[in-house]
C-alpha cells in the first residue's frame, strides 16, 4: 500500500484549495539509484509534495571526529514519486515552491579520488592521494549564512545561503538504473543551483508515472564544486507537479520569469556545453519562433553559461538566455 496523507492548503491570491501529499524521508527508505521501482507515493498534476531530504552523506556526519567511513552511500534519494498521467514522450514540470535548510550545520568533505584537482580511476596520477577531511559549517538562519572555518589557520568567513537540490531527476529510459552520483539526460546529480525556489524544472518522462526523485541538498556551492562537495545539508521542500502532454524534450530544462535555461552533461566539458546550447537553440525555435540559425546567432551575442560542476562522472553546464531578448512566446 502506497502511503498517501492529504491535507488542504491555500496557494496564492486565487485561494484555491490544493491537495498536499506529505512524505517523510529516512535513511531506511532512501534509494541510491535513479530507476524503475515501486513508488513511495502518488501525486496528481497540480498537487503539492511536502517532504524532506537527507544530505549527501545520509545525515551521519554531525560533529568533529566523524569520518567518511561512517557514510553508507552517496546521495541518498527521496522517492520515487509517481505522477499520474505522465507517459513516455511527455514532459514533467516541477515548480520549486519552497526550500529550507533542515538543521543548523552543513558539511563539506574531501574524499580521495574525488574532486577536480585529484587523480581518479580515469585520470590517474603517481602522487599519493590527499587524505579524507571533513569541515562543518554553522548555519545562522537569521542572517541566512553559513560560516566557513579553516582548519589549518585561524580564518573564517560567512557565505550566503542559496538552498537547492544537487539531485533532481526521473527514471532513465530503456530500463536503465543509474547511480545517484551520475548526471545525464534524465537529470540526476546535476548540482545545479538553478534547482532552487522560484524555478521550474522540466524533465523528460521516460516511464509511466515519470518516477521522480530528489536529494543531495545544498545550502551553498561554488561554480564547479571543485573539491567535490557543497555545503551539504538536509532540506525541507514543497514542490508542485504538472505534466505537459505531447511535449518531448531530450535533456532537463529550467525556467523562471526572467530566463530559460538548458542542461548539458558529458565529458569533456565542451561537449556538455554543446549539448546545452543545442537544446537552447531548439527551445527558442520551438517556443519563440526564431529559426535555428537566427537563434544560434542571437545566443552568440547574449547567452550566458554556468559551469555547474566538474567532479561527477559527467560534467554539467547550463546555458541560458534572458527572455527580454526573445520574441513573444508562441501560444
Amino acid at each position: 500500500m502506497i502511503p498517501r496523507i492529504l491535507t488542504l492548503a491555500l496557494l496564492g491570491s486565487s485561494a484555491l484549495a490544493q491537495n498536499v501529499v506529505h512524505y517523510t524521508t529516512t535513511i531506511d527508505n532512501v534509494k541510491y539509484l535513479f530507476g524503475t521501482t515501486e513508488p513511495v507515493a502518488r501525486l496528481k498534476p497540480g498537487e503539492i509534495l511536502d517532504t524532506n531530504t537527507l544530505d549527501c552523506f545520509g545525515n551521519v556526519l554531525r560533529k568533529p571526529g566523524d569520518t567518511m567511513s561512517m557514510v553508507k552511500g552517496d546521495n541518498p534519494l527521496a522517492g520515487p514519486f509517481y505522477i499520474e498521467g505522465a507517459e513516455p514522450g511527455d514532459t514533467l514540470a516541477v515548480k520549486i515552491l519552497d526550500l529550507k535548510v533542515d538543521g543548523d550545520t552543513g558539511v563539506g568533505a574531501y574524499s580521495p579520488g574525488f574532486g577536480a584537482l585529484s587523480g581518479s580511476h580515469y585520470t590517474p596520477v603517481l602522487e599519493p592521494p590527499l587524505k579524507d577531511r571533513v569541515w562543518f559549517y554553522p548555519i545562522d538562519h537569521a542572517s541566512n549564512t553559513a560560516t566557513y572555518k579553516a582548519q589549518d589557520s585561524d580564518f573564517s568567513v560567512k557565505i550566503p545561503l542559496h538552498p537547492f537540490f544537487g539531485c533532481i531527476g526521473v527514471a532513465p529510459a530503456n530500463g536503465e538504473a543509474r547511480s545517484s552520483i551520475v548526471p545525464a539526460e534524465f537529470g540526476g546529480n546535476m548540482d545545479s543551483p538553478e534547482a532552487s525556489v522560484g524555478n521550474t524544472v522540466y524533465l523528460p518522462v521516460n516511464v509511466k508515472g515519470a518516477l521522480f526523485y530528489i536529494g543531495d541538498g545544498h545550502a551553498a556551492m561554488g561554480d564547479g564544486e571543485v573539491a567535490g562537495s557543497a555545503v551539504e545539508v538536509p532540506l525541507k521542500a514543497r514542490l508542485q507537479f504538472s505534466v505537459i502532454k505531447g511535449r518531448t524534450i531530450e535533456w532537463p530544462e529550467f525556467e523562471n520569469d526572467e530566463a530559460i535555461m538548458t542542461v548539458g552533461a558529458s565529458r569533456p566539458v565542451d561537449d556538455a556545453a554543446r549539448i546545452a546550447f543545442t537544446e537552447l537553440v531548439h527551445w527558442i525555435h520551438r517556443d519563440y519562433g526564431l529559426s535555428d540559425l537566427d537563434a544560434y546567432e542571437l545566443l552568440s551575442k547574449v547567452a550566458k553559461v554556468h559551469f555547474n560542476e566538474m567532479v561527477d562522472p559527467n560534467y554539467v553546464v547550463v546555458a541560458s538566455v534572458e527572455k527580454k531578448y526573445l520574441p513573444p512566446k508562441r501560444r
